[in-house]
């Protein structure tokens, strides 16, 4: 034992040896860094400071929000309006001061009350001119294929009696034939027929049966004119594209037609001439058209006249509101107004005991002083208990979908927190909740974003006075839909994009909200809501812009990741990965794999698919510090660890990559979210070839067993399911490779014995991984190796011949 001591000794001398006596500047400074880390990490994770945070971080929260959201609590008149007034109060004396809150209320009455200014629009009217022409023109051309009307004279025959005869069903026809010819009784169910068997009894009194025979004749030429147009007839009313108006056109004689057609064009042309507004109702267009058509046709023509002017006027409008007329005529009449005051003389009674106080008698008790103005206490708790119980709904969520928060998590998030009751009390327009949702989604994701949305949200509509609704409204609307989505875009300009929504939704639903709260006057929308809307909608822009722009700097100072920074660090041209290509290509190479089968696992299992990318390629980085060490940088030269036949110096070296790599990301400025993997993808398994030589060696010397923790690392174990996965991939990764030609189940066989290994040994029991989820991952890994080991065909021998024909074709 003591030749083994002597040659253990040996080794670390050399290894001594081997360090440069005079270290670098890089050098120094890592390991002054890591020094101060140790110091700044015994402070952070001291128990006082563990036991003490909690209150103390809860209490300035309360404290804070409370502040300023009970703000109007600290200077609040005792009386006011609604409450009565104790004893009877009197001017001390004379004074006149302004109501601005009446003042404000009769400006917006006048804004809303302005009627609106109203301009033909050119372009609506030739439209509805183009669709009377288009109607007109129908017409028309329906009146041609049915041929002349009427075609027999109107003393034999009336224009209805004609119109009924050529339009007859052919059936019904041919039985009014029969009983004309041959005397063959109609049926008696059909009134239609009954009518014209009535009407042709009577010709045949009147008439000779050669007159008849003429008469029949010329119905049967009109019927067959009048063929041509009824298919087209069906297939336009299936269609709906044609009105009884138009058919009712078809009984017209060609005067009459003429005539009417004029006059619809003349109607039409009056109307849209003195404007048309819009929402005019049927029956006050209705009584329009009356007078315009009174004594002008006969009947039957009045009626086609009529119905078609309703048909090409109804719901239409040519007159369109004129927005900076109507605007500029507003805002003249808010100047002319006068402010509204309150007057009262000296020792007149403003308000008796027992009296509730109105509005005017407030701003008397105000401007004199006597409204006893203090601190309400009692508001102030209600306040806080308020402010209390979001924090314990907002921790409750917390604690539930996602991972335990740091200390500069919690000062981050109640500073955003904070930042959106300020500015609502400054002025409801700048309030900031699409920023903070957008920044808090892309840190922390989207649950907790959209709570705090909406409890800081609530908290800011109870610390005004009075809410303005459609601010609100609107910037709610917005944050949420940042909140839902910021989480999940990867680049910039997604990022940019989610802000030009942000802004249209936070416009758009200001213009609803504001023509909901003012429905009594829908035209304001367009001169006074439609300009504060665009600005409401820019200013969403830029709190998004903003929050783009703010979101590096938060990063670093509070070490928090978005997927958009997860994205850039996962970029291979990154300092840190360059190094790990050139200095360590094996550890490369297996970083790689490793990532591979840990992404596509942590979409299978819906997990952070950014964070596990990134955590993988930075977890073996500290191989650098020795590359030689691990057999993957070896390319098949002489094992190190042989050379030096040391367990507890091989094992030194190789725990050593988990600390080395700390302190390189903390040097290039890794977040913790990614550092994590460093040590959690090993957690604290046991290092087993060079534990299993020490315990051989041991035995074979006789000495005491071996001390199992020498040889484990040094953890935590995995903290979350993200890095859970990552230590199945990288146990996998070495195991797959080594299976070669193997087929899938022999692949799932190894793996499924590596996962249970893992789970024994407690290695995942604080990832929130669960055991049923084992054979999820096991099945993508090998899926994922079956996809690199795939098979190609084998190349003929003949075609990786070069076959040069002609040398001076030959070019080197």
């Amino acid at each position: 034992m003591k030749a083994i001591f002597a040659l253990r000794q040996a080794v670390v001398s050399q290894l001594k040896k081997s360090t440069p006596a005079n270290p670098s500047p890089v050098t120094r400074a890592v390991g002054k860094a890591s020094q101060d880390d140790t110091i700044w990490q015994k402070i952070h994770r001291s128990r006082f400071v563990r036991i003490a945070h909690p209150p103390i971080m809860l209490g300035v929260t309360v404290v804070s929000l409370t502040g300023i959201v009970g703000y109007r609590f600290y200077n609040q008149p005792q009386l006011s309006v609604g409450t009565e007034s104790p004893y009877t109060i009197y001017a001390p004396k004379d004074g006149s001061f302004v109501d601005e809150r009446t003042t404000e209320e009769k400006r917006k009455e006048v804004r809303a009350g302005t009627i609106p200014r109203l301009q033909r629009d050119s372009e609506l009217t030739a439209q509805l001119k183009q669709q009377r022409s288009q109607y007109l023109d129908s017409i028309n051309q329906l009146r041609y294929l049915a041929g002349t009307f009427p075609y027999l004279d109107t003393n034999t025959l009336t224009l209805e009696q004609q119109h009924l005869l050529r339009s007859l069903d052919e059936g019904e026809w041919r039985l009014l034939e029969s009983y004309l010819n041959n005397g063959e009784p109609l049926p008696t169910a059909s009134p239609q027929l009954a009518k014209l068997q009535q009407l042709f009894d009577q010709q045949k009194t009147a008439n000779s049966p050669e007159t008849i025979g003429v008469l029949l004749a010329d119905i049967r030429a009109a019927r067959e004119r009048y063929s041509r147009v009824s298919t087209r007839l069906a297939e336009l009313k299936a269609d709906r594209q044609i009105t009884n108006n138009q058919i009712a056109a078809l009984m017209l004689d060609v005067p009459t037609w003429q005539t009417t057609q004029q006059t619809i064009i003349q109607v039409h042309d009056r109307i849209l001439t003195q404007g048309l507004p819009a929402g005019i109702t049927a029956p006050l267009l209705g009584e329009t058209l009356q007078l315009h058509l009174r004594n002008i046709l006969p009947p039957q023509a009045h009626r086609v006249a009529e119905d078609s002017l309703k048909n090409l006027l109804g719901d239409k409008y040519n007159l369109t509101v004129d927005k900076e007329a109507t605007k500029n005529l507003a805002e003249k009449a808010v100047l002319a107004m006068e402010t509204v005051k309150v007057s009262a003389e000296k020792n007149s009674v403003i308000v008796r005991a027992g009296e509730t106080i109105t509005q005017e008698q407030f701003v008397l008790l105000d401007g004199y002083g006597l409204s006893q103005r203090q601190v309400n206490w009692q508001g102030l708790l209600h306040t806080a208990g308020l402010v209390g119980g979001a924090l314990v709904i907002f921790c409750g969520v917390s604690r539930r979908i996602h991972r335990p928060l740091r200390r500069r998590d919690h000062i981050l998030l109640c500073m955003l927190s904070i930042s959106t009751p300020i500015l609502f009390l400054l002025d409801p327009i700048y309030n900031n909740l699409p920023a903070i949702s957008l920044l808090t989604s892309s840190f922390y994701g989207p649950t907790l974003a959209i709570t705090q949305v909406v409890l800081v949200g609530g908290l800011s509509a109870f610390a005004m006075e009075s809410i303005v609704w459609e601010y609100l409204l609107a910037g709610g609307a917005a944050a949420l839909l940042a909140g839902m989505i910021a989480s999940k875009l990867r680049s910039r300009d997604e990022l940019a994009l989610l802000g030009l929504g942000v802004g249209t939704t936070q416009g758009v639903v200001y213009l609803f909200t504001y023509l909901i709260i003012n429905a009594s006057a829908v035209t304001i929308i367009w001169y006074t809501a439609l300009p504060s809307a665009i600005v409401y909608g820019l200013v969403g822009l830029a709190w998004s812009a903003m929050a783009i722009g703010v979101s590096p700097y938060l990063e670093r100072l509070f070490d928090v990741v978005t997927p958009t920074r997860l994205v850039e660090l996962s970029n291979p041209n990154c300092p840190l990965l360059q190094r790990l290509a050139k200095e360590a290509p094996g550890t490369f190479q297996h970083t790689l794999f490793v990532a591979c089968l840990a992404e596509s696992a942590a979409r299978e299992l819906r997990c952070n698919v950014e964070l596990v990318r990134t955590g993988t390629l930075y977890h073996d980085i500290g191989k650098m510090h020795d590359p030689l060490g691990f057999i993957e940088n070896q390319m098949g030269g002489p094992n190190k660890h042989d050379e030096i036949n040391d367990p507890y110096v091989s094992v030194d070296i190789i725990k050593k990559h988990v600390s080395e790599g700390l302190v390189m990301a903390r040097k290039y400025g890794l977040p913790q979210v990614v550092r994590d993997f460093i040590p959690e993808h090993q957690g604290q398994m046991l290092i087993s070839y060079f534990y299993i030589q020490a315990k051989e060696a041991a035995e074979r010397a006789g000495e005491p067993p071996v001390d199992e923790g020498e040889f484990r690392y040094a953890g935590p174990i995995p903290q979350s399911r993200e890095t859970g996965i990552v230590m199945l991939a990288d146990s996998c990764e070495a195991a797959l490779r080594s299976l070669g030609e193997a087929n899938p189940e022999t692949a799932m066989a190894m793996v499924n014995r590596i996962f249970k290994a893992r789970w024994r040994d407690n290695q995942l029991q604080d990832s929130g991984l669960k055991y049923e989820e084992l054979p999820i991952i096991a099945d993508v890994f090998v899926r994922v190796w079956q996809q690199f080991h795939h098979q190609r065909i084998a190349y003929p021998k003949a075609a990786l011949d070069v076959q040069v024909t002609s040398p001076s074709t030959t070019r080197f």
